[in-house]
């Protein structure tokens, strides 16, 4: 039975959280499932994992900075938007969640946010006090009422030596979910 992934076009948000290197599993498993994967990183993200690293394993360019569209083979923010059949943001900081709450667009990933009307999955990664905050409480409350659809954090040992939740959800979780959201009548 062919995938729900197959032949469809996942843009993979990768922001500033310790969690970004799992991005490469997940772009790894999305690849094996079919998906045409077209990665951004942030600048954050560019801390944590390489351009390189999602480059090779998406077989496609990662667009990183908004003032170099169009140099070269780099998509623009628009017309990879138009093409997107979902926007993934895995790891999603609190940075990432506020700036997409309140229509900021300082950066290739937000200002795609902003023009996307695609399904968006966001899968948040952060300390567990981040996570609690009213601010960011706040934030996810506006984004649901937008449609944005969440996954995780789950519990767990965070980076910073805490227990609590925070942890970026397991990739297969993520992946299952992205399969859901591209099946019809799911």
């Amino acid at each position: 039975m062919e995938s729900p992934l197959s032949g469809k076009r996942v843009v993979l948000g990768v922001t500033g959280s310790i969690a970004a290197y799992k991005a490469a599993e997940l772009t790894s498993q999305l690849r094996k499932k079919g998906a045409e994967v077209h990665p951004i990183l942030t600048e954050g993200g560019a801390r944590f994992v390489t351009a390189l690293t999602l480059q090779t394993l998406a077989r496609q360019p990662v667009a990183a900075d908004l003032w170099s569209e169009g140099n070269g083979w780099q998509p623009g923010h628009i017309e990879l938007a138009d093409k997107a059949d979902v926007l993934v943001v895995a790891p999603c900081t609190a940075d990432v969640l506020a700036q997409f709450a309140h229509g900021l667009a300082p950066d290739f990933l937000s200002s795609l946010y902003l023009v996307a009307r695609c399904p968006v999955l966001l899968a948040p990664a952060m300390n567990g006090k981040m996570w609690m905050h009213p601010a960011t409480v706040a934030n996810v409350a506006t984004l649901s009422g937008r449609g944005v659809q969440f996954i995780g954090p789950e519990e767990g040992m965070l980076a910073c030596g805490y227990e609590g939740v925070g942890r970026l959800w397991p990739v297969e979780g993520i992946v299952a979910r992205i399969e859901a959201m591209l099946t019809p009548g799911r």
